[in-house]
This record gives C-alpha cells, sequence and structure tokens, in this order.
C-alpha cells in the first residue's frame, strides 16, 4: 500500500504552527465561564458530530478497539492510559479542522503522533503514575481500616467515620487528577508547551470552573447509563461527542469569548 492511500498515514501540516492565531486571542491563565455551559460543551460536542457522522463512528470504532486489544494484553496494557491523551491530541487536530472548515478525516485519530508525540505521551504518564500513587494509598488506608474494625480495636464508629472520609478524599484526588489532564492535550498540541504546564494550567483552569465541570460531569453520565442500554451502541456517538466536547471546553475557558 502506498503512503498516498494508507488511511492511517497522520496530516503532513503543522497545524499548531498556525493554530494560536486563527483560534483567537489565546488567554494562557483561562476564563471563568457560568455553570450552564457544562450542558453547552456538550450541546457544540454534538454539533460538531453532526458535521461528519460517518468519519466520527469510523474513528470510535477504531479507538474503542485499540483501547480494548490493548487493554487485553497483560504486558502493554498501562499502554492504555500513556496513548489516550495522543488519540485525544489528534482528535482535537480534527475539531479544529471542522471549525476551520476543513472537515474530519480518519487520519485526524492519530495526527498526535506527528505533533507533539513526547509531550503528549508525558502526559499520559504523568497521568498513570498519580493515578498509580492514588490507588495505592486508597488500598492501603482502606485495608488498614477494615483490619482495625475487624479485629475490634476501640472507636468502631470513628474508624467507620474515617473511612468514609477516606473515600470521600480518594474521590477528590480523582476528580483533581481526571481535571489536570482534562484539557491537556490540546494545550500541547496547539500550544507547543510542556506536558507539566499543560496539566497545571489545565487543573487550574477545571478549578475555577468546577460548577460548569460538574454540571457537564452529571450530563456525561447520564448520558452514559442511556448509551450502554442498547447492547453500548450509544457510544459509538457518545464518544465522539465527549471528545469533540472537551475541545469545545478548551475553546470556551481559554480563548477570548
Amino acid at each position: 500500500m502506498s503512503s498516498d492511500s494508507n488511511p492511517f498515514r497522520p496530516p503532513e501540516a503543522r497545524v499548531y504552527d498556525h493554530a494560536p492565531t486563527s483560534m483567537g486571542r489565546f488567554l494562557p491563565d483561562g476564563r471563568r465561564v457560568p455553570a450552564g455551559h457544562g450542558y453547552r460543551w456538550l450541546l457544540r460536542g454534538w454539533e460538531i458530530f453532526r458535521s461528519s457522522p460517518g468519519t466520527w463512528i469510523g474513528i470510535a470504532v477504531v479507538f474503542m478497539a485499540l483501547m480494548m486489544i490493548i487493554g487485553m494484553i497483560p504486558v502493554i496494557k498501562i499502554a492504555v492510559n500513556l496513548l489516550i491523551p495522543i488519540f485525544i491530541g489528534g482528535i482535537s487536530v480534527g475539531c479544529w479542522e471542522i471549525e476551520r472548515g476543513d472537515g474530519l478525516r480518519f487520519d485526524h485519530l492519530f495526527a498526535g503522533f506527528s505533533r507533539q508525540p513526547g509531550p503528549l505521551l508525558a502526559v499520559g504518564l504523568l497521568y498513570t503514575v498519580s493515578m498509580a500513587m492514588v490507588m495505592f494509598a486508597g488500598v492501603f488506608g482502606v485495608g488498614i481500616t477494615k483490619a482495625m474494625i475487624d479485629h475490634g480495636v476501640e472507636g468502631t464508629e470513628l474508624m467507620s467515620l474515617g473511612m468514609m472520609l477516606l473515600m470521600v478524599v480518594l474521590f477528590v484526588a480523582f476528580s483533581a487528577l481526571v481535571m489536570a489532564v482534562w484539557l491537556a492535550p490540546p494545550l500541547v498540541i496547539f500550544h507547543e508547551i510542556s506536558a507539566f504546564r499543560a496539566i497545571k494550567g489545565s487543573l487550574r483552569v477545571a478549578v475555577r470552573n468546577i460548577l460548569p465541570f460538574l454540571v457537564y460531569t452529571l450530563l456525561v453520565l447520564v448520558a452514559a447509563v442511556l448509551a450502554s442500554l442498547p447492547l453500548l451502541l450509544g457510544w459509538l456517538v457518545l464518544l465522539p461527542v465527549m471528545y469533540a466536547s472537551l475541545y469545545a471546553a478548551y475553546r470556551d475557558m481559554f480563548f477570548e469569548a
């Protein structure tokens, strides 16, 4: 197969060279938006999906298949978390192409492998290491508390309260990690910043916009339940809408209105 006909070949144009000027005025520190924008991000994601539904569904099928295949291989399944930011970066490029009128192509899924792959991989690595630390701390804390309760140590009610508090702390820590990598891929791929700066910027802006983030999360959870009912087929639509909505959130919070 020639390189010209290879659908997996990433596009050759250096999108991030002109993205900052064509997108508008970039705000490095981001901006605060109303809570209702959480709904608007999903709505914009749906609009982006409707621009090329067939291509989006093809991207979703290949993306899910790749993640499932990699996840089933014990030795390399850790690569799932490492590769997701690269794929999100490529999808962000596709969303930008739609926005500027050039349209989405299937090979946008792999565009992150030719644009800032190192920093995008670093985003996945930092997320994976941080998640492992949170999970280890959680398992360790739950194990100790449960052992003390099982052995009848005095203050069982207080320990149960401590267990609940630990769950809350773990949930907050997990949410912080999600927010930290939420907008990092488009920041890396369009603005050529390091993984650490991208994660720091993503976390800072997401915390400032915690209300729209919560609205968005609740809506996604409801949509996920509905998408799972017809044999998970709804995820062929929901997954592209979610990733397109992340791009919409990035555009909303990091650019002048």
